[in-house]
C-alpha cells in the first residue's frame, strides 16, 4: 500500500491549538506519568521482591515479563478498544486498573499474588499510551502533533524519574506496603478526575460515531495496517530504539550496577535516573527539530542505533566486565536517547495510515519494543541463573549477550525497512500522490530498486 493518506480523510478535525485542549491533554498524560512510574518500580525494587517473594532471577525477571508481556499483547486489542468506546473510557478504565494493581503488589506476600498484581498493572498500563496519542491527534493540529508526542513521552519520563532515586528512599524509609499503597490508591482515585474532565473532541466537533469492530474483521484490519512499509518501519524503529535503554530502567540496569559494578544502591540509583533525565531533557529537543524536519527522523534514529552498538559494545568487552564509572554514566546517558528516538515510530504511523486505523496501527508499532524487552527481559534471568557460579561481571556480561543479539536483529531490520518504505514514498511520487514526507533520492536507494 502506498504511503498517503487514504480517501484524502484529514489527520485532525482542528486547525488550532486551544487551552481546552492543553488542559484536556494534561490530565491526560498524567495517568501516563501515573503508568510509567508503575512499570518502572520494580527497576530499583528487585532487590527487594527477591526477598519478599523468596525468588531467584529467574523467577524475578517473570514479573516484568509477565507485564510487560501482557502490555504488548494488548496493544492490538487496545487500539480496537479505543476506536470502539473512545480514548476517555480507555483511559479511565486503565487508571484504576492500575491503581488496583498496585494496591494488591503493596498487600501480597506469595509470589502467585505477586504476578497476579503486577499482571493487572500491564494490563491498565497497555492502555494509557494509545489512549493519549488518539487524544493528541483529536485535539491538536497536525504541526503539534510530533510535539505534543515527544511532551507526552518526556513527562512520562517524571515517573520513571521518581521510580528511581525517589522510590529508593522511600522505600528505605516507609516500607514496602506503604509506598505501593499510597502510589495505588492515588492512581484510583484519579480516574474519577479523568472521567470528568476528559474528553474525546473539541468543542463543537461532533462526536464520533462509536465503531464496533467484529472479531472476523480485526485480523484482516490489523494486516492492513502491517502491509503498509511506514508501520512496519515503524515496529522496528520501536523495537530497536525503545528496547535496550528500558529493558535496564525496568529491571536489570539496578542488579546490574550494584551487584556486577560493585556499586552503592543510592549511586545506582542516581546512574539509572540518567536514563530518565536525558530523555526528559532531550525528547521535546527531538520533538521540535523531527516537527520542523521530519525528513531527519530515520537519520537521527540510524545514527542512534549505530552509537548504542559501540555502547553495548563497551558493556561486553570492557576488560574484567567492570567499567569506569565516568565511562559507565556516559554509556547510559547515550542509550537513553533512544526513548526519545522511538517516537519517531509513532509519527511514521501517523503519517502512512488513514485516520480510522491510526489507533490499530499505533498498537502494532507499539508491540515492537515491548515485544523486545519481554523476550530479553526473560532471557537475561534464565541465564543468569544458569551461570550462577560465575562473578557477577561475568555473568552479566554472558546474560546480556541476548540484549546484544535483540539489537543486532532490530538494527537489521530495521535498516531493511527503511529502504522498502523509502522505494514506497518514491513509487508514490511517481504515480502523482501525495506524500507526507519529501525525501531525496540517494545513491543506495538505487542499488536498492536494482
Amino acid at each position: 500500500m502506498p504511503p498517503h493518506r487514504a480517501e484524502g480523510t484529514p489527520a485532525l478535525p482542528v486547525d488550532r491549538t486551544t487551552k481546552r485542549a492543553w488542559l484536556i491533554w494534561a490530565t491526560a498524560v498524567t495517568v501516563y506519568i501515573a503508568a510509567v512510574f508503575h512499570r518502572a518500580s520494580l527497576g530499583v525494587a528487585g532487590l527487594e521482591a527477591s526477598e519478599r517473594f523468596g525468588v531467584g532471577p529467574a523467577a524475578l525477571s517473570t514479573f516484568t515479563v509477565l507485564q510487560i508481556g501482557l502490555y504488548a499483547f494488548m496493544q492490538i486489542p487496545t487500539g480496537l478498544l479505543v476506536d470502539r468506546f473512545g480514548p476517555r473510557r480507555v483511559l479511565t478504565a486503565a487508571a484504576l486498573l492500575m491503581g488496583l494493581g498496585q494496591v494488591l503488589f503493596a498487600l501480597a506476600h506469595s509470589y502467585p499474588l505477586g504476578l497476579a498484581a503486577r499482571a493487572v498493572l500491564g494490563v491498565g498500563d497497555a492502555m494509557t499510551w494509545v489512549s493519549v496519542l488518539r487524544l493528541a491527534a483529536a485535539h491538536f493540529p497536525p504541526r503539534r502533533f510530533t510535539l505534543v508526542m515527544s511532551l507526552s513521552a518526556a513527562l512520562g519520563g517524571a515517573g520513571n524519574l521518581v521510580a528511581t532515586v525517589p522510590l529508593t528512599l522511600l522505600l528505605d524509609n516507609a516500607g514496602w506496603a506503604a509506598t505501593f499503597l499510597v502510589a495505588g490508591a492515588a492512581t484510583a482515585v484519579y480516574s474519577a478526575l479523568v472521567a470528568l474532565r476528559v474528553r474525546e473532541v473539541p468543542e463543537g466537533v461532533p462526536q464520533p460515531e462509536p465503531e464496533s469492530v467484529p472479531l472476523r474483521t480485526i485480523a484482516r484490519r490489523v494486516a492492513a495496517a502491517w502491509r503498509v512499509p511506514g508501520t512496519r518501519l515503524g515496529f522496528w524503529v520501536h523495537y530497536t530504539s525503545m528496547s535496550t535503554p528500558a529493558l535496564l530502567g525496568l529491571l536489570w540496569g539496578f542488579p546490574y550496577l550494584v551487584e556486577a559494578q560493585g556499586m552503592a544502591r543510592p549511586e545506582a540509583s542516581a546512574v539509572l535516573s540518567l536514563l530518565v533525565v536525558v530523555a526528559i531533557v532531550t525528547g521535546p529537543v527531538m520533538g521540535a527539530v523531527i516537527a520542523r524536519k521530519p525528513e531527519w527522523r530515520m537519520p537521527i534514529v540510524v545514527a542512534y542505533l549505530v552509537v548504542a552498538v559501540v555502547c553495548w559494545a563497551l558493556l561486553l568487552g570492557w576488560p574484567g566486565g567492570v567499567l569506569p564509572v565516568p565511562l559507565l554514566v556516559a554509556v547510559f546517558a547515550v542509550l537513553a536517547l533512544g526513548n526519545p528516538a522511538s517516537g519517531v515510530a509513532f509519527a511514521l504511523v501517523r503519517d502512512y495510515n488513514p485516520l480510522h486505523r491510526v489507533s490499530t496501527a499505533t498498537g502494532v508499532a507499539n508491540v515492537g519494543g515491548f515485544a523486545a524487552i519481554t523476550v530479553c527481559a526473560l532471557v537475561v534471568g534464565v541465564l543468569l541463573d544458569l551461570v550462577e557460579p560465575m562473578p557477577a561481571a561475568s555473568a552479566y556480561r554472558v546474560a546480556f549477550l541476548a540484549v546484544a543479539a535483540a539489537l543486532l536483529l532490530g538494527v537489521w531490520r530495521t535498516t531493511v525497512w527503511w529502504r522498502r518504505a523509502r522505494a514506497a514514498v518514491f513509487a508514490a511520487e511517481e504515480r502523482g500522490e501525495q506524500v507526507p514526507v519529501q525525501i531525496r533520492r540517494r545513491r543506495w536507494d538505487v542499488l536498492a530498486d536494482a
